[in-house]
C-alpha cells in the first residue's frame, strides 16, 4: 500500500469546528461550512480577504443558515465579489445565495461542461451545473480589492476548471481542493485527470508562495516540501497499481481491494475512480493495456 503524503511530512490536519469566524491573517479570515464527511472533513473552508470591501471565496453548498451566518459575520462590511475556486457542489452554490443578498459578483472558475455518461456509467454528478459566473478568470488573470490582490492559477487535476488563487500581499495561496494538509485531493475521472493533476503540482511547485489556505482544513505550510511528498505519494500508488496488475489482478474492484487495506466502506467507489485515473494516464504512456477504452468495467493487463 502506498504510503501517504500525510504520513511523510507533518501537517496541521486538527478539526477545526465549523460555524465559527476565525482571524488568521491581517487579510485573511475563515468562516467553514456545516458540511461535514468523509470528503469534506470538518466543512467547506470560506476564506474572507480584506477588510471594510471584501472578496468572498468559496461560500460552500446551498445552505440558507450558513449563507446568513456568513452576511451576519460581514455585517457593516461590503462583499464586493465572490470569488470560486471549482464547481463542486461543495464549493460554488453558496455563491449564488450570497450574491441573492449582496448584490456582488461572482468571479473566478468557467461554468462546468458537462461530459455525457458512457458505458460504464462514470457520471459528472458531483458539480454544481447551475454556476455560471458574472466575470469568468483564466490562468494569470489579476483581481484586484482594496489593500489586496487575488491572482488566478490554473490548476485542472481534481477539476478541470480548478483555479488556485495567489494573495500576493501575503505570499499565500488559496489552493482550494488541488492540495490539503487533512487529505490527499480525488481525482475523479471523467473530469478529474491524473496527468493534469500531476502537471498542476509541477506548476505550483515552480511558485514561491509561503503557505496554503485549502477548500478543508487547516493550512500548508511549508507547501513546496509537501508538495514532493505528494507527487511522491502519487508515484506509489501507480507503482502499487501496476504491482497489482502483474500480480494477476485484471479489474478495478480487484485493484482497489489489493492496494487500499482498511479503507472506510464510503470511499471505495471513490478510491476505484482514484485508480481509473492512474489507469487513463497508464494506459495513454503504454504501460497498462486494457481491453477497451479505460473505464472503470474494463479489465486490464501488463504492456510488456
Amino acid at each position: 500500500m502506498a504510503q501517504s503524503a500525510q504520513d511523510e511530512i507533518s501537517h496541521d490536519k486538527r478539526p477545526y469546528p465549523a460555524g465559527e469566524m476565525v482571524e488568521l491573517t491581517p487579510l485573511v479570515r475563515r468562516l467553514i461550512s456545516p458540511n461535514p464527511g468523509p470528503f469534506t472533513f470538518t466543512g467547506t473552508c470560506g476564506y474572507i480577504v480584506g477588510r471594510g470591501r471584501v472578496a468572498v471565496i468559496d461560500p460552500g453548498p446551498d445552505d440558507e443558515a450558513h449563507i446568513q451566518a456568513l452576511a451576519a459575520a460581514l455585517a457593516g462590511e461590503t462583499v464586493e465579489h465572490i470569488v470560486v475556486t471549482h464547481t463542486h457542489r461543495d464549493h460554488s452554490p453558496g455563491a449564488r445565495r450570497l450574491r441573492d443578498m449582496t448584490g456582488a459578483k461572482i468571479v473566478g472558475c468557467a461554468s462546468h461542461v458537462p461530459i455525457e455518461h458512457d458505458s460504464s456509467g462514470r457520471l459528472d454528478a458531483s458539480h454544481d451545473l447551475d454556476h455560471a459566473p458574472d466575470l469568468r478568470m483564466s490562468d494569470g488573470d489579476t483581481l484586484e480589492g482594496r489593500g489586496f490582490s487575488l491572482t488566478a492559477v490554473h490548476t485542472p487535476g481534481h477539476a478541470s476548471n480548478h483555479l488556485c488563487f495567489a494573495l500576493r500581499e501575503e505570499n499565500a495561496l488559496f489552493s482550494g481542493d488541488h492540495v490539503m494538509a487533512w487529505s490527499t485531493s480525488i481525482v475523479a475521472p471523467p473530469d478529474g485527470a491524473m496527468s493534469d493533476y500531476m502537471a498542476s503540482l509541477d506548476k505550483l511547485r515552480a511558485r514561491d508562495d509561503a503557505i496554503f489556505w485549502p477548500g478543508h482544513g487547516g493550512p500548508v505550510n511549508d507547501p513546496q516540501r509537501y508538495m514532493r511528498a505528494l507527487a511522491n505519494h502519487r508515484r506509489l500508488r501507480e507503482a502499487a497499481i501496476v504491482g497489482a496488475i502483474e500480480a494477476g489482478e485484471s479489474t478495478i474492484p480487484d485493484i482497489v481491494l489489493r492496494i487500499y487495506q482498511g479503507l472506510d466502506p464510503r470511499l471505495r467507489n471513490a478510491a476505484g475512480l482514484s485508480v481509473l485515473a492512474h489507469l487513463e494516464d497508464l494506459v495513454a504512456r503504454g504501460r497498462v493495456r486494457a481491453d477497451s477504452p479505460a473505464t472503470l468495467t474494463a479489465r486490464y493487463e501488463p504492456a510488456g
